[in-house]
């Protein structure tokens, strides 16, 4: 009964898809067997065209500014925005003129780059394009060709572009890679889409620049950094409460990320009590059918806050987040960036 208020039958559908999947890869359902085959020639057709572009028979565009891809292996929400945030506020920091550049996912489909500007409409650009634009007062492009976008974005004068997704967009041409892996989740059952929630296979890590790991594991190889939780936000009139004053209390937790469970550990690590509200990754649902069902606080991500500034529901909060890493580990991977990039004013670099 709950579910028919919170959400609409499409709503609920996808988030129920993506509890299956989720049981598929993360659970250790030997179903994931029955679609081996399908996973092996995925797996044929990404490597060929890896190969096509690594050999340069596909060739890459050329590109007026530095790339710096933020990706991940894996289907599924990383931590990779917070770390574009974190990244394109260090580049600020060190003297660069950063853009940022998405596909512009749960938006509709940009096949023209679009500048993102404060305040647009996520349904336009895309959830994480608006956050980003927001929270780094960069210039943001969207656009299914990311090189078209990094195209774009130069145009408003940027000297390096960090690139929010891409890894396998091997067209954009880029100069420094970093992946972003979850350590609880990790590589899941290890096999490829759809038997698995692997883009390319694990053997792709030794070829990139340097891998992140959103929080610890002594099973994966990387610089460690996590998401610190922050204060809680009013939607209704900005007004700012600690995280600690909602413990003990029942929420609703609306966490339309790729990995919605991250969210809700995160409160009940907090003393909270969340009922978590089915909604799938870049997803909405109607808050006042929420509260008309039971009124509670609802707290959300920052990435869900851009979605919903217009509704008028009271007892609203979004919960901000900002990735932090130790700080040497933090200073050698920049400097390995400026190594790659050059210093600014240096002029450009190659390509990979």
């Amino acid at each position: 009964m709950r579910l028919f208020i919170v959400c609409s039958s499409a709503t609920t559908m996808h988030a129920r898809l993506a509890k299956v999947f989720d049981t598929l890869w993360y659970g250790g359902s030997r179903w994931a067997l029955v679609l081996l085959p399908v996973a092996w020639v995925f797996g044929a057709v990404a490597g060929l065209r890896r190969y096509l572009y690594r050999r340069n028979i596909k060739k890459s565009q050329p590109l007026p500014v530095p790339v710096i891809v933020v990706g991940n292996i894996s289907a599924g929400g990383t931590g990779k925005t917070p770390v574009v945030a974190w990244l394109a506020q260090q580049l600020l920091e060190l003297g660069y003129v950063p853009g940022i550049v998405s596909r512009g996912y749960g938006a509709r489909r940009n096949d023209e780059p679009v500048v993102v500007h404060t305040g647009a409409d996520p349904e336009l650009c895309g959830d994480e394009a608006v956050l980003l634009a927001e929270l780094t007062g960069c210039p943001v492009c969207v656009c299914t060709d990311r090189s078209a976008a990094v195209q774009r974005i130069a145009r408003e004068g940027v000297n390096v572009v960090v690139a929010d997704d891409g890894l396998q967009h091997y067209r954009m041409r880029r100069d420094f890679e970093l992946v972003v892996v979850d350590a609880v989740r990790g590589f899941g059952n290890g096999f490829l889409l759809p038997a698995g929630p692997l883009r390319e296979p694990i053997s792709r890590l030794e070829s990139v620049d340097a891998v992140l790991v959103n929080g610890e594991s002594a099973l994966i190889d990387g610089i460690p950094f996590r998401l610190q939780q922050g204060e809680a936000v009013s939607l209704e009139d900005g007004a700012k409460r600690p995280l600690s004053s909602f413990a003990g209390q029942k929420v609703w937790s609306v966490a339309g990320i790729g990995n919605p469970e991250r969210f809700h550990a995160q409160l009940r690590a907090a003393g909270i009590f969340p009922d978590p509200v089915p909604v799938p990754d870049h997803g909405r649902v109607s808050l006042s059918n929420l509260q008309a069902g039971r009124q509670q606080p609802v707290l959300m991500t920052s990435k869900d806050e851009v979605k919903y500034r217009n509704v008028t529901v009271s007892d609203c909060w979004c919960v901000t987040a900002e990735a932090q890493f130790a700080g040497d580990q933090a200073a050698g991977l920049l400097q390995r960036i400026r190594d790659r990039i050059h210093q600014p004013g240096e002029g450009e670099t190659l390509g990979r």
